[in-house]
Protein backbone atom coordinates (compact mmCIF):
# COMPACT_ATOMS: atom_id res chain seq x y z
CA UNK A 1 0.00 0.00 0.00
CA UNK A 2 0.72 3.39 -1.18
CA UNK A 3 1.01 6.30 1.77
CA UNK A 4 0.51 9.48 0.38
CA UNK A 5 1.72 13.04 1.65
CA UNK A 6 1.58 16.41 0.12
CA UNK A 7 3.51 19.62 1.13
CA UNK A 8 3.67 23.10 -0.94
CA UNK A 9 7.31 23.08 -1.58
CA UNK A 10 9.09 19.47 -1.23
CA UNK A 11 13.15 19.94 -0.75
CA UNK A 12 15.06 16.32 -2.43
CA UNK A 13 18.13 16.45 -0.67
CA UNK A 14 19.22 17.59 2.87
CA UNK A 15 22.87 18.29 1.89
CA UNK A 16 24.82 21.50 2.27
CA UNK A 17 22.44 23.17 -0.32
CA UNK A 18 18.85 21.33 0.49
CA UNK A 19 19.55 22.24 4.19
CA UNK A 20 20.27 25.94 3.72
CA UNK A 21 17.71 26.26 1.04
CA UNK A 22 14.86 24.29 3.65
CA UNK A 23 16.04 26.15 6.65
CA UNK A 24 15.98 29.20 4.88
CA UNK A 25 12.13 29.19 3.42
CA UNK A 26 10.68 27.50 6.43
CA UNK A 27 12.32 30.33 8.43
CA UNK A 28 9.84 32.80 6.24
CA UNK A 29 6.73 31.32 6.70
CA UNK A 30 6.78 28.60 4.38
CA UNK A 31 6.06 25.01 4.74
CA UNK A 32 8.56 22.87 3.53
CA UNK A 33 9.04 18.95 3.29
CA UNK A 34 12.34 18.10 2.95
CA UNK A 35 13.43 14.82 2.14
CA UNK A 36 16.50 12.98 2.69
CA UNK A 37 17.92 9.68 1.63
CA UNK A 38 20.44 8.75 4.24
CA UNK A 39 19.48 9.64 8.56
CA UNK A 40 18.73 12.29 10.20
CA UNK A 41 20.38 12.33 13.23
CA UNK A 42 18.47 15.56 14.99
CA UNK A 43 20.36 19.04 16.14
CA UNK A 44 23.70 19.84 17.47
CA UNK A 45 24.65 18.27 20.61
CA UNK A 46 21.76 15.00 19.72
CA UNK A 47 23.79 11.99 21.12
CA UNK A 48 23.03 10.05 17.67
CA UNK A 49 25.13 12.00 15.76
CA UNK A 50 28.28 9.69 15.11
CA UNK A 51 31.65 11.03 16.34
CA UNK A 52 33.45 11.35 13.01
CA UNK A 53 30.71 13.15 11.11
CA UNK A 54 31.25 16.14 13.85
CA UNK A 55 35.09 15.68 14.81
CA UNK A 56 36.66 18.63 12.11
CA UNK A 57 39.46 16.72 12.32
CA UNK A 58 39.60 14.57 9.24
CA UNK A 59 37.27 14.15 6.68
CA UNK A 60 34.22 11.43 7.50
CA UNK A 61 34.08 8.30 5.44
CA UNK A 62 30.89 6.51 6.64
CA UNK A 63 27.48 7.69 5.09
CA UNK A 64 28.47 7.46 2.08
CA UNK A 65 26.97 6.82 -1.77
CA UNK A 66 29.02 4.60 -2.79
CA UNK A 67 29.60 6.15 -6.49
CA UNK A 68 32.51 5.26 -8.42
CA UNK A 69 34.03 4.74 -11.21
CA UNK A 70 36.74 2.56 -12.58
CA UNK A 71 39.79 3.79 -9.70
CA UNK A 72 37.77 6.64 -8.79
CA UNK A 73 35.57 7.06 -5.61
CA UNK A 74 33.11 9.82 -5.90
CA UNK A 75 32.35 10.25 -2.07
CA UNK A 76 29.42 12.09 -1.46
CA UNK A 77 27.50 12.07 1.89
CA UNK A 78 24.06 10.41 2.61
CA UNK A 79 23.19 11.66 5.78
CA UNK A 80 21.41 15.00 6.99
CA UNK A 81 24.10 18.26 6.17
CA UNK A 82 25.41 15.78 3.29
CA UNK A 83 29.31 16.67 2.45
CA UNK A 84 28.75 19.56 4.89
CA UNK A 85 28.55 16.91 7.56
CA UNK A 86 31.72 14.51 5.92
CA UNK A 87 34.05 17.16 4.43
CA UNK A 88 37.33 19.14 5.41
CA UNK A 89 35.33 22.18 6.75
CA UNK A 90 37.31 24.50 4.15
CA UNK A 91 35.50 28.03 3.78
CA UNK A 92 36.29 29.60 0.35
CA UNK A 93 34.47 31.53 -1.85
CA UNK A 94 36.80 31.62 -5.23
CA UNK A 95 36.83 34.84 -7.02
CA UNK A 96 34.43 37.81 -7.80
CA UNK A 97 35.05 36.95 -11.28
CA UNK A 98 34.32 33.34 -11.31
CA UNK A 99 31.01 34.43 -11.27
CA UNK A 100 30.79 37.60 -13.61
CA UNK A 101 31.46 34.63 -16.02
CA UNK A 102 28.27 33.11 -15.55
CA UNK A 103 27.00 35.96 -17.38
CA UNK A 104 23.56 35.55 -15.43
CA UNK A 105 21.43 38.51 -14.38
CA UNK A 106 21.12 38.27 -10.10
CA UNK A 107 24.64 36.16 -10.61
CA UNK A 108 27.58 38.66 -10.72
CA UNK A 109 30.19 38.48 -7.71
CA UNK A 110 28.65 42.08 -6.71
CA UNK A 111 25.51 40.88 -6.27
CA UNK A 112 26.67 37.64 -4.59
CA UNK A 113 29.10 39.59 -1.78
CA UNK A 114 26.14 40.66 0.32
CA UNK A 115 25.05 36.22 0.41
CA UNK A 116 28.25 35.16 0.81
CA UNK A 117 28.45 37.25 3.81
CA UNK A 118 25.34 35.80 5.01
CA UNK A 119 26.55 32.06 4.57
CA UNK A 120 29.65 32.90 5.98
CA UNK A 121 28.11 34.10 9.11
CA UNK A 122 25.45 31.81 9.45
CA UNK A 123 27.97 28.61 9.20
CA UNK A 124 30.23 30.57 11.35
CA UNK A 125 33.13 30.55 9.54
CA UNK A 126 36.53 31.32 10.91
CA UNK A 127 40.10 31.55 10.37
CA UNK A 128 42.52 29.13 12.44
CA UNK A 129 44.53 31.39 15.33
CA UNK A 130 48.61 31.09 14.57
CA UNK A 131 48.69 29.19 18.24
CA UNK A 132 46.28 26.19 16.96
CA UNK A 133 48.73 25.35 13.93
CA UNK A 134 50.28 22.47 14.25
CA UNK A 135 53.97 21.95 13.62
CA UNK A 136 53.96 20.79 9.75
CA UNK A 137 51.93 23.54 8.91
CA UNK A 138 54.00 26.15 11.13
CA UNK A 139 56.96 25.22 8.73
CA UNK A 140 54.38 25.23 5.79
CA UNK A 141 53.76 28.81 6.63
CA UNK A 142 57.69 30.09 6.98
CA UNK A 143 58.62 27.88 4.00
CA UNK A 144 55.47 30.00 1.91
CA UNK A 145 57.22 33.33 3.21
CA UNK A 146 60.66 32.27 2.83
CA UNK A 147 59.90 31.59 -1.00
CA UNK A 148 58.66 35.31 -1.59
CA UNK A 149 54.60 34.13 -1.68
CA UNK A 150 52.21 36.93 0.03
CA UNK A 151 50.67 35.98 2.98
CA UNK A 152 46.87 35.69 3.07
CA UNK A 153 44.56 37.51 5.65
CA UNK A 154 41.14 35.24 4.57
CA UNK A 155 40.10 32.96 1.97
CA UNK A 156 37.06 34.45 1.60
CA UNK A 157 37.97 37.24 0.36
CA UNK A 158 36.36 37.90 -2.96
CA UNK A 159 38.93 40.00 -4.20
CA UNK A 160 42.09 38.17 -2.94
CA UNK A 161 44.63 36.72 -5.49
CA UNK A 162 47.56 34.30 -5.34
CA UNK A 163 48.77 34.25 -1.53
CA UNK A 164 49.21 31.32 1.55
CA UNK A 165 47.67 31.54 4.66
CA UNK A 166 45.62 29.75 7.37
CA UNK A 167 42.32 28.06 6.48
CA UNK A 168 39.04 29.95 6.84
CA UNK A 169 36.92 26.94 8.05
CA UNK A 170 33.24 26.03 9.21
CA UNK A 171 34.38 24.87 12.96
CA UNK A 172 33.15 25.61 15.83
CA UNK A 173 35.42 24.27 18.74
CA UNK A 174 36.91 20.87 17.19
CA UNK A 175 32.90 19.88 15.51
CA UNK A 176 32.67 20.67 11.58
CA UNK A 177 29.84 22.85 11.73
CA UNK A 178 27.14 21.45 8.89
CA UNK A 179 24.20 23.33 7.44
CA UNK A 180 21.72 20.83 9.50
CA UNK A 181 23.13 22.53 12.77
CA UNK A 182 23.72 26.16 10.90
CA UNK A 183 19.54 26.44 9.19
CA UNK A 184 17.74 23.44 10.15
CA UNK A 185 18.06 23.88 13.95
CA UNK A 186 16.87 27.23 14.54
CA UNK A 187 13.94 26.61 12.78
CA UNK A 188 12.78 22.44 13.31
CA UNK A 189 10.37 23.60 16.18
CA UNK A 190 8.89 26.56 14.79
CA UNK A 191 5.78 24.24 12.79
CA UNK A 192 7.05 24.77 9.07
CA UNK A 193 9.68 22.47 8.89
CA UNK A 194 9.07 18.77 8.37
CA UNK A 195 12.18 16.02 7.86
CA UNK A 196 11.40 12.70 6.34
CA UNK A 197 14.46 10.87 6.64
CA UNK A 198 15.86 7.59 5.05
CA UNK A 199 13.30 8.58 1.78
CA UNK A 200 15.01 7.91 -1.53
CA UNK A 201 13.60 9.72 -4.56
CA UNK A 202 12.62 7.89 -7.64
CA UNK A 203 10.96 10.32 -9.91
CA UNK A 204 8.87 13.46 -10.09
CA UNK A 205 5.88 13.54 -12.23
CA UNK A 206 5.10 17.64 -12.57
CA UNK A 207 1.65 18.74 -13.76
CA UNK A 208 -0.03 21.99 -15.04
CA UNK A 209 0.10 23.04 -11.27
CA UNK A 210 2.39 21.25 -8.56
CA UNK A 211 2.71 17.74 -9.37
CA UNK A 212 3.57 14.33 -7.21
CA UNK A 213 7.32 12.08 -6.84
CA UNK A 214 7.29 9.20 -6.06
CA UNK A 215 9.86 7.08 -3.99
CA UNK A 216 10.26 4.72 -1.31
CA UNK A 217 10.68 5.70 2.85
CA UNK A 218 11.93 2.67 5.23
CA UNK A 219 10.75 -0.06 2.80
CA UNK A 220 7.20 1.71 2.05
CA UNK A 221 6.40 3.29 -1.20
CA UNK A 222 5.77 6.84 -1.11
CA UNK A 223 3.74 9.20 -3.13
CA UNK A 224 4.33 13.17 -2.24
CA UNK A 225 2.01 16.08 -4.11
CA UNK A 226 3.50 19.21 -4.27
CA UNK A 227 3.24 22.72 -5.14
CA UNK A 228 6.96 22.85 -6.25
CA UNK A 229 9.77 20.60 -5.89
CA UNK A 230 13.04 21.98 -5.48
CA UNK A 231 16.14 19.04 -6.40
CA UNK A 232 18.91 19.35 -4.45
CA UNK A 233 20.08 16.13 -4.31
CA UNK A 234 23.65 17.08 -5.53
CA UNK A 235 25.71 17.21 -8.93
CA UNK A 236 25.25 13.18 -9.75
CA UNK A 237 21.96 12.69 -8.02
CA UNK A 238 19.69 16.08 -9.38
CA UNK A 239 20.55 14.41 -13.13
CA UNK A 240 19.55 11.03 -12.79
CA UNK A 241 16.38 11.71 -10.77
CA UNK A 242 15.44 14.00 -13.74
CA UNK A 243 16.39 11.41 -16.17
CA UNK A 244 14.12 8.93 -14.13
CA UNK A 245 11.68 11.39 -14.52
CA UNK A 246 12.14 11.88 -18.14
CA UNK A 247 13.86 15.23 -18.41
CA UNK A 248 16.94 14.94 -20.16
CA UNK A 249 18.60 13.66 -23.59
CA UNK A 250 15.34 12.44 -24.98
CA UNK A 251 17.89 9.32 -27.18
CA UNK A 252 19.21 8.56 -24.11
CA UNK A 253 15.86 8.18 -22.07
CA UNK A 254 14.03 6.35 -24.70
CA UNK A 255 16.88 3.72 -25.14
CA UNK A 256 15.82 2.59 -21.43
CA UNK A 257 12.13 2.82 -21.83
CA UNK A 258 11.48 6.30 -20.03
CA UNK A 259 8.96 8.45 -21.71
CA UNK A 260 10.35 11.88 -22.30
CA UNK A 261 8.61 15.28 -20.51
CA UNK A 262 11.42 17.47 -21.49
CA UNK A 263 13.96 16.98 -24.13
CA UNK A 264 17.24 18.94 -22.30
CA UNK A 265 20.49 16.82 -23.69
CA UNK A 266 22.44 19.19 -21.01
CA UNK A 267 20.70 17.24 -18.00
CA UNK A 268 23.80 15.17 -17.02
CA UNK A 269 26.24 17.15 -19.48
CA UNK A 270 28.94 19.71 -18.08
CA UNK A 271 30.64 17.35 -15.33
CA UNK A 272 33.71 18.82 -13.91
CA UNK A 273 35.91 19.10 -10.77
CA UNK A 274 38.98 20.68 -9.80
CA UNK A 275 41.41 17.70 -10.52
CA UNK A 276 44.04 17.10 -8.44
CA UNK A 277 47.42 15.50 -7.87
CA UNK A 278 48.98 14.32 -4.25
CA UNK A 279 52.87 15.30 -4.16
CA UNK A 280 54.38 13.72 -1.28
CA UNK A 281 56.88 12.83 0.74
CA UNK A 282 57.77 10.13 3.86
CA UNK A 283 57.25 11.19 7.18
CA UNK A 284 61.05 11.81 8.90
CA UNK A 285 61.02 10.38 12.94
CA UNK A 286 61.80 13.94 14.44
CA UNK A 287 58.45 15.57 13.15
CA UNK A 288 56.66 11.98 13.43
CA UNK A 289 57.32 12.93 17.30
CA UNK A 290 56.00 16.45 16.86
CA UNK A 291 52.84 15.37 15.12
CA UNK A 292 52.12 12.44 17.65
CA UNK A 293 52.74 14.99 20.58
CA UNK A 294 50.60 17.54 19.86
CA UNK A 295 47.54 15.81 18.68
CA UNK A 296 48.17 14.23 22.63
CA UNK A 297 47.21 17.85 23.82
CA UNK A 298 44.48 18.06 21.77
CA UNK A 299 42.97 19.45 18.31
CA UNK A 300 45.12 18.82 15.40
CA UNK A 301 43.22 18.73 11.84
CA UNK A 302 45.06 17.71 9.06
CA UNK A 303 44.72 20.39 6.67
CA UNK A 304 45.20 23.60 8.14
CA UNK A 305 46.95 25.69 5.31
CA UNK A 306 46.49 26.99 1.55
CA UNK A 307 47.80 28.50 -1.43
CA UNK A 308 46.87 30.26 -4.23
CA UNK A 309 49.40 30.27 -6.94
CA UNK A 310 49.27 31.40 -10.93
CA UNK A 311 50.57 28.38 -13.46
CA UNK A 312 52.20 29.47 -16.68
CA UNK A 313 48.29 29.19 -18.10
CA UNK A 314 47.14 31.95 -16.60
CA UNK A 315 46.51 34.21 -18.67
CA UNK A 316 43.61 36.59 -16.42
CA UNK A 317 46.77 37.25 -14.35
CA UNK A 318 44.31 34.91 -11.17
CA UNK A 319 45.33 31.87 -9.80
CA UNK A 320 44.51 28.82 -11.30
CA UNK A 321 45.89 26.96 -8.41
CA UNK A 322 45.34 25.23 -5.02
CA UNK A 323 47.82 23.75 -3.31
CA UNK A 324 47.29 22.74 0.45
CA UNK A 325 49.42 20.23 2.77
CA UNK A 326 47.78 17.50 4.50
CA UNK A 327 49.84 15.84 7.78
CA UNK A 328 48.48 14.23 10.74
CA UNK A 329 49.47 12.09 13.93
CA UNK A 330 49.94 8.66 13.69
CA UNK A 331 47.50 7.79 16.14
CA UNK A 332 44.65 9.14 13.98
CA UNK A 333 46.11 9.44 10.13
CA UNK A 334 45.35 7.34 7.09
CA UNK A 335 48.26 8.58 5.47
CA UNK A 336 50.65 5.81 6.10
CA UNK A 337 53.32 7.80 7.11
CA UNK A 338 53.21 10.33 4.40
CA UNK A 339 52.63 14.09 4.08
CA UNK A 340 51.45 16.00 1.33
CA UNK A 341 50.94 18.82 -0.93
CA UNK A 342 47.83 18.59 -2.65
CA UNK A 343 47.71 20.30 -6.30
CA UNK A 344 44.28 21.28 -7.69
CA UNK A 345 43.89 22.84 -11.32
CA UNK A 346 40.99 25.31 -9.92
CA UNK A 347 40.31 26.54 -13.61
CA UNK A 348 39.45 22.94 -15.51
CA UNK A 349 38.62 22.53 -19.39
CA UNK A 350 37.68 19.41 -18.82
CA UNK A 351 34.30 18.09 -19.35
CA UNK A 352 31.84 14.77 -18.44
CA UNK A 353 28.98 13.31 -18.19
CA UNK A 354 26.27 11.68 -15.73
CA UNK A 355 23.87 9.52 -16.79
CA UNK A 356 21.48 6.72 -15.66
CA UNK A 357 21.83 2.82 -16.54
CA UNK A 358 18.33 1.73 -15.37
CA UNK A 359 15.25 2.95 -13.61
CA UNK A 360 15.90 1.63 -10.86
CA UNK A 361 16.30 4.56 -8.22
CA UNK A 362 18.70 2.07 -6.41
CA UNK A 363 21.09 1.71 -9.07
CA UNK A 364 23.98 4.48 -9.37
CA UNK A 365 24.35 6.49 -12.15
CA UNK A 366 27.25 6.26 -14.55
CA UNK A 367 30.00 8.80 -13.50
CA UNK A 368 32.59 9.64 -16.27
CA UNK A 369 34.03 12.87 -15.22
CA UNK A 370 37.00 12.63 -18.25
CA UNK A 371 39.86 14.15 -16.12
CA UNK A 372 42.59 15.72 -18.45
CA UNK A 373 40.79 15.28 -21.50
CA UNK A 374 40.22 18.57 -22.79
CA UNK A 375 42.23 19.02 -26.32
CA UNK A 376 44.99 21.44 -25.39
CA UNK A 377 46.18 19.80 -22.06
CA UNK A 378 44.99 22.46 -20.24
CA UNK A 379 44.28 21.01 -17.00
CA UNK A 380 47.70 18.97 -16.96
CA UNK A 381 49.93 21.93 -18.29
CA UNK A 382 48.26 23.83 -14.52
CA UNK A 383 48.80 20.47 -12.48
CA UNK A 384 52.66 20.15 -13.97
CA UNK A 385 53.20 23.50 -13.08
CA UNK A 386 51.91 22.85 -9.54
CA UNK A 387 53.97 19.68 -8.52
CA UNK A 388 56.90 21.51 -9.58
CA UNK A 389 55.94 24.58 -6.72
CA UNK A 390 55.05 21.49 -4.16
CA UNK A 391 58.09 19.85 -4.84
CA UNK A 392 59.88 22.96 -4.33
CA UNK A 393 58.90 23.64 -1.08
CA UNK A 394 59.42 20.07 0.36
CA UNK A 395 62.72 21.12 -1.16
CA UNK A 396 63.21 23.87 1.48
CA UNK A 397 65.54 23.48 4.45
CA UNK A 398 62.89 24.20 6.34
CA UNK A 399 61.42 21.04 5.34
CA UNK A 400 63.34 18.80 4.06
CA UNK A 401 65.74 17.77 7.13
CA UNK A 402 62.10 16.47 8.33
CA UNK A 403 61.17 14.24 5.32
CA UNK A 404 61.86 11.19 3.53
CA UNK A 405 61.69 10.90 -0.22
CA UNK A 406 58.60 10.66 -2.16
CA UNK A 407 56.60 7.74 -1.77
CA UNK A 408 54.78 7.81 -5.37
CA UNK A 409 56.50 9.64 -7.79
CA UNK A 410 54.30 12.16 -9.84
CA UNK A 411 57.46 14.00 -11.93
CA UNK A 412 56.44 13.00 -15.58
CA UNK A 413 53.12 13.93 -17.79
CA UNK A 414 51.75 10.35 -17.52
CA UNK A 415 52.20 10.26 -13.53
CA UNK A 416 50.25 12.84 -12.87
CA UNK A 417 47.40 11.13 -15.64
CA UNK A 418 48.20 7.93 -13.76
CA UNK A 419 47.37 9.20 -10.23
CA UNK A 420 44.73 12.33 -10.62
CA UNK A 421 42.29 12.34 -8.31
CA UNK A 422 38.89 14.72 -7.53
CA UNK A 423 39.27 17.65 -5.46
CA UNK A 424 35.33 16.32 -4.13
CA UNK A 425 33.82 19.54 -6.43
CA UNK A 426 31.48 18.76 -9.00
CA UNK A 427 29.31 20.88 -10.16
CA UNK A 428 27.72 21.71 -13.74
CA UNK A 429 25.25 18.84 -14.07
CA UNK A 430 22.05 20.99 -14.42
CA UNK A 431 23.42 24.17 -15.46
CA UNK A 432 21.70 27.40 -15.24
CA UNK A 433 22.17 29.53 -18.91
CA UNK A 434 19.69 31.02 -21.12
CA UNK A 435 19.00 28.44 -24.34
CA UNK A 436 18.69 24.88 -24.11
CA UNK A 437 19.66 24.27 -27.40
CA UNK A 438 23.46 25.22 -25.98
CA UNK A 439 23.23 22.83 -22.94
CA UNK A 440 21.35 25.09 -20.16
CA UNK A 441 19.35 23.24 -18.58
CA UNK A 442 17.77 25.84 -15.80
CA UNK A 443 17.07 29.53 -16.28
CA UNK A 444 19.12 32.30 -13.45
CA UNK A 445 16.02 31.12 -11.10
CA UNK A 446 16.99 27.55 -11.36
CA UNK A 447 13.66 26.72 -13.04
CA UNK A 448 14.15 23.80 -15.13
CA UNK A 449 13.17 24.47 -19.15
CA UNK A 450 9.75 23.36 -19.99
CA UNK A 451 8.78 21.98 -17.36
CA UNK A 452 6.46 23.98 -14.56
CA UNK A 453 7.31 23.60 -10.57
CA UNK A 454 10.41 21.87 -10.91
CA UNK A 455 13.15 23.92 -9.59
CA UNK A 456 17.30 22.98 -8.87
CA UNK A 457 19.01 24.88 -5.94
CA UNK A 458 22.67 22.76 -5.50
CA UNK A 459 26.17 22.78 -7.40
CA UNK A 460 24.56 21.38 -10.21
CA UNK A 461 23.07 24.51 -11.50
CA UNK A 462 26.58 25.62 -12.14
CA UNK A 463 27.72 26.61 -15.28
CA UNK A 464 31.52 26.91 -14.48
CA UNK A 465 33.37 25.74 -11.16
CA UNK A 466 34.63 28.72 -9.11
CA UNK A 467 38.30 29.01 -7.57
CA UNK A 468 37.08 27.64 -4.48
CA UNK A 469 36.31 24.71 -2.59
CA UNK A 470 32.69 24.44 -3.39
CA UNK A 471 30.79 23.63 -0.07
CA UNK A 472 30.17 27.56 0.79
CA UNK A 473 29.48 28.73 -3.23
CA UNK A 474 26.66 25.26 -2.87
CA UNK A 475 24.73 27.04 0.18
CA UNK A 476 24.96 30.53 -1.18
CA UNK A 477 23.19 29.44 -4.73
CA UNK A 478 20.77 27.89 -2.02
CA UNK A 479 20.12 31.65 -0.30
CA UNK A 480 20.01 32.68 -3.97
CA UNK A 481 17.44 30.58 -5.04
CA UNK A 482 15.67 30.42 -1.73
CA UNK A 483 14.53 34.67 -2.46
CA UNK A 484 12.54 33.42 -5.33
CA UNK A 485 11.06 31.02 -3.63
CA UNK A 486 9.80 33.25 -0.22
Amino acid sequence: MMQTLNADIVVIGGGSSGCALAGRLAGAGRNVLLLEAGPDYGPFGSSRWPAELVDARRIATSHDWQYAAGRWRFERARVIGGCSAHNGAIAAVGHRTDYDAWGLPGWSGDELEALFEQVILTMKVRTYRPDEVGPFHARCLHVAAATGWKMAEDLCDLDANDSFGLESVNVVGSARWNTAFAYLDPVRDAGHLRVLDEMLVDRIVPGASGGSLYGVCRGESMRIDYGTVVLAAGVYGTPAILQRSGIGAADHLRRLGIDVIADLPGVGANLHDHPMVHVDRAVGPELQGWLDEADARGFLPEEQTLGKALSSQASDGLFDLHLYPVCASNQTSKLHGRVLIEVACMTPQSRGSVRIVSRDPGSAPAIDHRYLSDPRDHDLAVLRDGVAIAQRMFEHPLLAGLLGGPVVEVSSDQAIRDTVVHYYHPVGTCAMGSNPEHGAVCDAKGRVFGVKGVVVADASLMPQIPRANTNLPAIMIAERIALTLI
